[in-house]
């Protein structure tokens, strides 16, 4: 009985949640971003990849990265076929959804061409900057709004987040991602020292 359930696990399809593709703008639909959109899977769509190349230097033909993360699993064939559908070249099991999401913008690899990560196309109801944010990322972000506190002599959260909103999106980003409680108290922390100061 034993030697039966092992040999039906062993021939079972494997599945998997997260698989990537290439998109190559000759080849695809006109309407590729659409039916992406109409599949309502979680996906992320890199800036269009113009400025890669190889390692013998010639340029790499323009393209697309595609990340789908499905909610269960699902098999490469059957992801093979949804990609196919818009023109989708491989499918490429991905191990860390958070991994591949940064190569999207060559965040990880600085000798690469770096695109902007506000051009990346978020489907499905996936966040790419939360998915994207490291620790060191949130530290780097709370560092550089204590500095601009004592820079600029700012006494208020609401102007802080004002100007996040509207200059510095990874400081919104980590403001609204857990990184409140720390900016407000160091504000408040400083305003009152600074006003016992001169009281003294």
């Amino acid at each position: 009985m034993s030697s039966t359930k092992s040999t039906k696990a062993s021939s079972a399809t494997p599945r998997y949640r997260n698989f990537a593709c290439v998109v190559y703008p000759e080849s695809a639909p006109e309407n590729w971003r659409d039916l992406l959109k109409e599949s309502k899977v979680p996906m992320f769509v890199s800036p269009l990849h113009d400025k890669d190349v190889n390692p013998t230097g010639e340029p790499k033909k323009p393209h697309y990265h595609v990340i789908a993360m499905y909610d269960g699993k699902k098999s490469v064939e059957q992801v093979s076929e949804f990609f196919k559908s818009f023109g989708g070249v491989g499918c490429e099991v991905v191990s860390s959804s958070r991994a591949y999401a940064r190569y999207l913008c060559h965040l990880d690899n600085p000798e690469k061409a770096q695109y902007k990560t506000t051009d990346v196309l978020s489907i499905g109801g996936a966040n790419y900057r939360v998915l994207i944010g490291t620790m060191a990322d949130k530290n780097l972000a709370l560092s550089e709004m204590v500095d601009y506190i004592n820079e600029t002599d700012i006494d208020s959260f609401f102007e802080l987040v004002v100007y996040a909103k509207e200059f510095k999106t990874e400081w919104f980003d980590c403001l609204i991602n857990s990184g409140s409680y720390f900016i407000k108290e160091y504000i408040k922390s400083r305003t009152w020292k600074l006003h016992n100061r001169e009281e003294r």
